[in-house]
């Protein structure tokens, strides 16, 4: 038996005293075995905290994922281990900080935001899609969509919302009669269709056409604001945030979609708790509320559509204010 699998097999068992062993000896710990797993990921499956510890202090990398597309934190959520599964997450939030792998990660595949931008964009009864059949907004996310609307209207007085889509949470908006509602939309076919449905000729309604980065200076203060942009990353998220606190009234309400990392469970967890960190830093507070969202997702939601960006049963809606409001 080699070291590798000598190495799973110590894990497996919690032996941590023969993992420090193996690892001293030049074991690797990013060994995979015959199933595709790592000793990190057996830790993790049979709730041995002290090896999972080990392992990454050896370098063990705490986001590498199995055949079926698990990391070591989503076995220790499956297996409701909850030693393992703290040890994981503050392992990702602090790789997270300092690297920043898995936005990075995702943004190497050259969907960079100009390229949305001149997609050619085409609306169904049910979806927005761009030209490779990626799944930009759909219908299933109707009543989250209103949810955020409620969580941002919930002070009235003057709404924004960045990036329209099929204007699902703008239709939403406007239920809760706000004195002003403005959006920013930066696709111009997305532009041309929210003008021919007549939402330039509604009273409160003024509509900002450009990238939010571009057109910072149109932008006033606001007592809800809403933010969904497609295409754009985590890092768009983060420089957006740092202007929240110009933005947004103090007693104000801010959320945005959290489709962050969606695919996969652990690393969406991992996101969610380095997004409220950041907003604290910026003196905001963060609740995140658990929507049920698998009764809204079966399998013929997704026909015709090359990514799922949604795999998840629960939708975590953020709603932030500053933290003197929530005090």
């Amino acid at each position: 038996m080699g070291e590798g699998e000598l190495l799973c097999e110590a894990a497996r068992a919690g032996d941590s005293a023969k993992v420090r062993a193996l690892v001293e000896a030049g074991a690797d710990v990013s060994y995979f075995d015959g199933e595709g797993l790592t000793p990190l990921m057996h830790a993790a499956k049979h709730g041995h905290a002290d090896a999972a510890k080990s392992l990454l202090e050896a370098g063990a990398p705490w986001n590498a994922l199995s055949p079926s597309g698990l990391s070591a934190g989503d076995f220790a959520m499956e297996s409701g281990n909850q030693d393992a599964f703290d040890l994981l997450l503050n392992a990702g939030i602090q790789a997270e900080l300092v690297l920043g792998t898995i936005a990075r990660a995702t943004n190497d595949n050259g969907d960079s935001n100009g390229d949305y931008l001149e997609d050619r964009v085409t609306f169904s009864e049910d979806k927005l899609m761009d030209s490779n059949s990626k799944a930009i907004m759909m219908a299933w996310e109707k009543p989250l969509m209103e949810a955020h609307a409620k969580a941002v209207c919930s002070g009235g007085g003057h709404i924004l919302n960045i990036g329209f889509g099929m204007g699902l949470v703008d239709t939403a908006i406007q239920q809760y009669a706000p004195v002003t509602h403005t959006i920013v939309e930066a696709h111009p076919e997305v532009y041309d269709r929210m003008l021919r449905t007549g939402w330039g000729k509604k009273d409160n309604v003024k509509i900002i056409f450009g990238r939010w980065q571009d057109v910072l200076s149109q932008l006033e203060s606001y007592d809800g604001i809403f933010f969904d942009t497609y295409g754009e990353y985590y890092e768009d998220l983060r420089e957006f945030h740092q202007h929240l606190p110009v933005l947004l009234k103090l007693g104000g309400i801010y959320s945005f979609f959290n489709g962050l990392c969606g695919g996969n469970a652990f690393f969406h967890v991992v996101y969610c708790q380095l997004v409220s960190l950041e907003l604290q830093n910026l003196g905001y507070f963060t609740q995140l509320i658990p929507l049920p969202v698998k009764d809204c997702l079966g399998e013929e939601v997704w026909e015709g559509v090359k990514h799922k960006y949604w795999q998840l049963d629960t939708y975590y809606l953020p709603v932030c204010q500053s933290l003197q409001d929530s005090e």
